[in-house]
């Protein structure tokens, strides 16, 4: 059984259909890109498996577990977090708080310090920063803060949307370096990715969108030579 299954889900906005019968699935260990153009429904979908959206059709399983328009908090307790676009940290806060909030809900604090270190370990600028406030970072600092806040949560399943968004390219390798850490760690992903061709060569599987609908699917590597891909996508 797959860790996720999303069958057929239709997303709307008032009366603008925003996904229309998308399904997908992430295994156990896969790291799972989802491509396609601004407008074509990546972030909706990742909002609709977290429970920022309901969906008004279809069905979303975790480990065996229908969540069907469940709230947010209740699908992020289950261990299906998303990192969201524009990470979204609390500026005011310092770096230390920040990480801190990601592990509100837990009890077992000598495991929550342990994690900490942890974090710190794998983002020593993080370290470095633990003081200072997190909208005076960088943005990748800032980013590489949304990735350990999340894992601060001990995710079954990480979620990241956009994550090299408005980075400058050394950053982008950078943040795509912190992805195949986080695989290593036996972490699930679901990437949403506009830059196409890096998540393509960091991915098992990959969906491609298209206004709403699921246009391709299938292993990563084989949608990299696929010529309408590399026309749509890959230049």
């Amino acid at each position: 059984m797959a860790l996720l299954e999303v069958h057929e889900i239709h997303t709307s906005y008032g009366a603008i259909k925003a996904l229309r019968g998308v399904s997908l699935q992430v295994e156990h260990g896969q790291v799972v890109s989802l491509i396609g153009a601004n407008g074509a429904g990546k972030s909706t979908t990742l909002n609709t498996i977290s429970g920022m959206l309901k969906p008004t059709q279809g069905r979303i399983v975790f480990d065996g577990k229908d969540i069907t328009g469940w709230r947010a908090d209740r699908v992020t307790a289950l261990g299906l977090v998303q990192v969201p676009e524009g990470r979204q940290i609390i500026a005011p806060m310092t770096v230390y708080e920040n990480l801190q909030i990601g592990a509100h809900l837990r009890k077992d604090r000598a495991a929550v310090s342990a994690d900490l270190d942890n974090i710190f370990a794998q983002f020593p600028r993080l370290h470095e920063r633990r003081d200072q406030r997190a909208g005076s970072l960088s943005g990748g600092e800032q980013q590489m803060l949304a990735v350990g806040r999340a894992l601060m949560m001990r995710p079954r399943l990480l979620m990241l949307d956009e994550p090299s968004m408005g980075l400058a390219p050394l950053l982008v390798n950078q943040v795509f370096e912190i992805i195949k850490r986080i695989r290593e760690q036996d972490i699930p992903i679901l990437l949403v990715e506009q830059n196409a061709r890096k998540a393509l060569q960091i991915a098992d599987q990959a969906y491609v969108l298209e206004r709403g609908q699921i246009a391709y699917q299938g292993e990563a590597h084989a949608l990299r030579q696929d010529s309408a891909i590399i026309s749509a996508y890959l230049g």
